[in-house]
């Protein structure tokens, strides 16, 4: 079944006869005639009956014209919602981001971006690990992701931020020194790390140390590693930005050689964006995430 076979038979049915209805689309009647006859062929069913007054719709053609109408009227409205897509007159971000950019960052630059666009629709699609940013875009769930660097070749990246790891160590902690060493995060094994790959980052990193540290990654929520060590439970290592809200009486630290992940926007290297999500693109680059992160703090 063809989009002609659709016009055609509307056309014939509003117009009462061929000719008229060739006229209107700007088609020979002998086209129309062949577009209502393959039809008829296709379905099993005559949707006109044909005379000296012109066509006339069977019963069957009546219900079918019905539906021919709804599949016109859909079609319309899927050009409508195209035509929104190409330009910032409405259309959809989609932007899948681990939970700490999600909840600390992006809502404020989401914002911004909505008083400039108000008829874009901007929706976060929050994700465990920044790998799973990635599959999200791979999956064509997200246009937009927030992960961490380094990354495949699937992405085209941009830095927007560097988010420090912190020794977070118990309120009862007695060190008589603005810096810590690595014996002092050693003293309460296991230091809990994340459960993400943020997590190995670290771990690969500890593993150049010259003392060996005991380690756990079996607590999924940054919030309850911070709780445990704010319980004086455990000592850990985290991302600052995983971290906070950290209480007042949990003890803070940079690590005795710091590390760092770098937060980056990434899309699909061979996809096709529509200007919307090059303008959030565009804004994101733009966006001061620093400052922001350290209001945060």
């Amino acid at each position: 079944m063809k989009l002609s076979q659709l016009r055609a038979i509307v056309a014939v049915a509003e117009r009462g006869n061929f000719s008229e209805a060739a006229l209107e689309l700007q088609l020979s009647q002998p086209a129309i005639s062949h577009a209502i006859a393959t039809l008829e062929e296709e379905l099993g069913v005559p949707l006109f009956a044909r005379g000296r007054h012109g066509a006339v719709l069977t019963p069957a053609g009546e219900r079918i014209l019905y539906h021919a109408r709804q599949a016109m009227q859909h079609l319309e409205m899927m050009q409508k919602e195209a035509n929104l897509h190409k330009g910032l007159h409405g259309g959809h971000v989609r932007i899948a981001a681990f939970r700490s950019v999600a909840t600390h960052l992006l809502p404020k630059a989401i914002a911004q971006f909505h008083h400039q666009f108000p008829e874009v629709a901007v929706t976060i699609i929050e994700c465990a690990a920044f790998t799973d940013v990635e599959q999200c875009l791979r999956d064509g769930r997200a246009e937009i992701g927030i992960t961490c660097l380094p990354t495949s070749d699937d992405f085209e990246t941009w830095e927007i931020f560097r988010d420090e790891y912190l020794a977070l160590l118990p309120p009862q902690t007695k060190i008589n020194s603005k810096e810590i060493t690595w014996e002092d995060i050693a003293a309460y094994p296991p230091v809990l790390l994340p459960c993400t790959p943020c997590g190995r980052i670290v771990h690969n990193h500890l593993k150049t140390l010259a003392i060996p540290i005991t380690t756990a990654t079996d607590i999924q929520e940054d919030s309850t590693v911070v709780s445990m060590v704010n319980q004086g439970l455990r000592a850990a290592i985290m991302p600052r930005l995983a971290a906070v809200p950290i209480p007042p009486k949990v003890q803070v630290y940079s690590l005795p050689v710091p590390i760092e992940r770098i937060i980056a926007t990434a899309i699909l290297s061979n996809g096709l964006q529509v200007p919307a999500v090059f303008t959030f693109l565009e804004m994101l680059r733009k966006f001061d995430f620093n400052s922001l992160a350290k209001s945060t703090y």
